[in-house]
């Protein structure tokens, strides 16, 4: 069983009744040759260590290589702590876990990448922060981090998830739409509603760039999880609404790459131009380090 669109994606799912992550599992253990115990043990450390990195920084804050980033994490959960959360529990402790994992990769630390390590935040974010506000199981998780994949790797089939092709909408958008997808199916949505949530956060962020300031995946990435986790909730709330998107989500890929592959270099990971470009940008960056100040 393979797809290669989302509208292959979707047609599999009605013609066998089926769920995006059991369509997902069933591609893994025939294009990937692999059994699907072999496939559940791998998701399972994946688990662990998405568990593993979100939780960490919030006990004890590490600083990053870069020394851009480092205790945000922890802030925000005192700020919750504190009844000065303004998001509410998901939203609240989304961001929070978010910005903890990527305390994690800036401090060399162990991550998963989902689908890339400047992005790795927002898929354990959102998906461990529903989880725990209404108690689901592991095996819900599991199943949400499979449709989470199937849309990560339609990014990678038919555009990219590199900053350096496609800008910060390949990266940090691809990975809110794995997210908002993801989180569709673990709140019991149908797949055509986790193919809108995932088009409809790539609307939202189309266009974004990528200019991590001293080219290190510190600032502003770590800010981005936490707003990619916002913008994946609000599109999987619509979807769960019954809100549809008008754009399906092969298009709105293809729109994606497009745009991307028309942004001028400075803006795809450079750190020539955006943020990293500006007064005090320039001013961060270390010895050795170009800046397009």
């Amino acid at each position: 069983m393979n797809f290669k669109s989302a509208k292959e994606l979707l047609e599999l799912c009605k013609e066998y009744g089926m769920k995006i992550s059991e369509v997902m599992r069933r591609r893994e253990t025939t294009q990937g040759e692999m059994p699907g115990e072999e496939v559940h043990r791998r998701m399972v450390r994946v688990m662990e260590i998405m568990k593993d990195s979100a939780r960490a920084p919030i006990q004890n804050p590490v600083r990053s290589m870069g020394g851009l980033i480092g205790g945000e994490a922890a802030k925000l959960a005192a700020c919750r702590e504190d009844d000065r959360d303004i998001c509410g529990n998901v939203l609240g402790r989304g961001i929070t876990y978010a910005c903890a994992v990527l305390e994690v990769n800036a401090s060399m630390g162990l991550i998963v990448a989902a689908p890339t390590a400047g992005a790795s935040g927002i898929v354990p974010g959102l998906l461990l922060a529903l989880q725990e506000e209404y108690g689901l199981p592991d095996e819900k998780l599991e199943d949400a981090l499979m449709t989470a994949g199937a849309i990560g790797y339609l990014a990678m089939q038919n555009a990219t998830v590199a900053g350096a092709v496609g800008g910060c909408q390949a990266e940090v958008g691809v990975a809110s739409a794995m997210a908002a997808a993801g989180a569709v199916e673990l709140m019991g949505g149908s797949p055509a509603q986790s193919l809108d949530a995932a088009s409809t956060v790539l609307m939202n962020m189309l266009g974004l760039v990528c200019d991590p300031v001293g080219g290190l995946v510190e600032c502003p990435c770590q800010g981005r999880n936490g707003a990619g986790v916002a913008n994946a909730l609000v599109a999987a709330q619509m979807a769960l609404a019954g809100i549809r998107q008008l754009i399906p989500l092969d298009e709105m890929i293809e729109a994606m790459y497009v745009v991307g592959r028309k942004m001028p270099m400075e803006l795809r990971e450079t750190a020539l131009g955006g943020c990293a470009a500006t007064k005090t940008g320039c001013s961060l960056c270390g010895p050795g380090r170009e800046c397009g100040g």
